[in-house]
């Protein structure tokens, strides 16, 4: 049976795995550095978009005092990571030790918040949802990254990201 809890970790998984790559590239590996955060955003913006419009909203509806409080841990985690840390790594020469330092601070803090959310959310929704919800909100999830609105989601996150990368360094290439 499907589940959204077991999509979300592959998710998380396949984020490390893309991290492993990038923080083992050297300065001199720009085409693969590039290649590498391409992979990292087209996984990354579509899922926290969804867990931010649709899988959050439905946990803080059935948490518990203890557990609003993960929620907005997580919420804020994303906050950070859109507001600042993409922006800082984009503000960065690929070729650069501040991509690098960028980059590695990106993967600590993705990882951080995927082992977080895995332990303590998704244990608590695994209660909180039937297997039969879980499945439902999978199909719903398979069907929204299909779909033009979240291309659009898609779209706009990253036009933000660069704005502010541009904002942080006028200099640097998008």
């Amino acid at each position: 049976m499907r589940d959204i809890l077991k999509t979300l970790k592959d998710e998380h998984d396949e984020l490390r795995s893309l991290f492993d790559a990038l923080n083992a590239t050297t300065d001199r590996a720009e085409k693969k550095r590039t290649e590498l955060l391409q992979k990292i955003e087209a996984a990354l913006i579509p899922h926290a978009k969804w867990e931010e419009l649709v899988f959050y909203p439905a946990f803080a509806e059935r948490a518990s005092h203890d557990q609003l409080l993960q929620h907005a841990e997580a919420i804020q985690e994303h906050r950070a990571v859109e507001l600042t840390v993409l922006p800082d790594l984009h503000a960065s020469p690929k070729t650069s030790r501040q991509f690098a330092g960028s980059a590695k601070v990106l993967s600590e803090f993705i990882t951080h918040h995927a082992d977080e959310e895995e332990q303590d959310m998704f244990s608590a929704a695994r209660t909180l949802f039937s297997a039969e919800e879980r499945a439902d909100l999978d199909e719903q999830y398979e069907t929204w990254k299909a779909s033009p609105a979240a291309a659009a989601l898609t779209v706009h996150a990253k036009v933000k990201t660069a704005l502010k990368s541009v904002i942080r360094n006028p200099k640097a290439p998008g």
